[in-house]
């Protein structure tokens, strides 16, 4: 049996496929199968995933007759899946070599960890680099991100202990174009799962224009913010549309005024104590993610305060 099933999904994507495969199979990890799902492309797609295929026997292929969308194709995969441990790939992105590896190292390293990303560099159709995600690394914070603000983590990076993900359906078809944000967030509950990122670069995302994300028309998409709701209910009955807009507005970019601002500080402590009431980080975290609503809420403010706040860091420790 191999430790490690990678999965991806493939639809119309004859022009990245088949780097895509070259990235995996270059690995400096070589234990592992790689399942590729093609569904129902109209593309030549499948006769390139054969080609691979017929060289190289760790390539495992299979072909549906009708389109199940991406969550269907990955729940397809992992109902065949073998590996201990299960990594996502996107059948457009590279994984750079020593990403596997690394992983692999950082699960048996860290017996507690469920799930770890990696972190990312945005590259367009030509491998020109763009932005680079720089994500949250432990998993309170990871889980304060899911709620409030930016990323945090990028699901097609992911390797996760095959228990986690051993449902005959994980991923909610009805969530697309993103089920991976539900399906992640729902395991904080459903399987007290913890996660981390690890800080190194080890995966190109490419932008391009039939990728998922550019299927957004919004931001944050529609079946998060659903996912929020759901979340947020959990931990406190209700779900206020105001609390969760706050949530939203905390991040880089967006500035707020005071009252905005203390609104938000009540919400975020709110949610941050309701999530260590309910197991779903430690208590000793506590003090860590109040630190991180600190920092958040300061990037909202006018420059001039933050320049401010950072001066009376400087010299007076505060």
């Amino acid at each position: 049996m191999p430790l490690v099933s990678v999965i991806m999904p493939v639809f119309n994507r004859e022009k990245y496929v088949g780097a895509a495969i070259e990235s995996i199979l270059a690995q400096t990890f070589a234990d592992f199968e790689l399942l590729i799902v093609d569904d129902a492309s109209q593309d030549r797609s499948p006769e390139i995933i054969r080609s691979y295929a017929a060289r190289d026997e760790r390539i495992r292929f299979f072909q549906l007759e009708r389109n199940l969308s991406q969550a269907g194709a990955r729940n397809h995969a992992l109902s065949l899946a073998q590996g201990a441990y299960i990594a996502m790939m996107d059948s457009d992105d590279l994984s750079l070599p020593e990403r596997l590896e690394k992983q692999v190292d950082f699960l048996r390293a860290n017996p507690g960890i469920g799930c770890v990303g990696v972190g990312a560099r945005m590259v367009d159709e030509e491998l020109t680099p763009g932005f680079t995600y720089r994500l949250p690394l432990a998993h309170p914070l990871i889980l304060l991100s899911m709620f409030v603000g930016g990323s945090a983590m990028l699901y097609a990076t992911i390797l996760a202990r095959r228990e986690f993900l051993s449902e005959p359906c994980p991923y909610d078809p009805a969530l697309l174009p993103t089920p991976d944000f539900d399906l992640f967030l729902r395991l904080v509950w459903e399987k007290r799962v913890k996660y981390a990122n690890l800080p190194a670069l080890l995966y190109l995302y490419r932008q391009h224009q039939s990728s998922i994300s550019s299927q957004f028309e919004e931001w944050p998409p529609a079946q998060h913010t659903a996912s929020r709701r759901r979340a947020l209910k959990r931990l406190w009955g209700e779900a206020p549309d105001e609390t969760l807009d706050r949530f939203i507005k905390v991040r880089p970019g967006i500035k707020l005024g005071w009252g905005e601002r203390r609104l938000a500080r009540r919400d975020i402590s709110r949610l941050i104590e309701s999530m260590v009431a309910a197991g779903w980080v430690e208590p000793g975290d506590q003090a860590l993610m109040l630190e991180d609503m600190e920092r958040r809420l300061e990037g909202t403010m006018p420059r001039f305060w933050q320049m401010f706040r950072h001066w009376g860091r400087n010299h007076f420790g505060r």
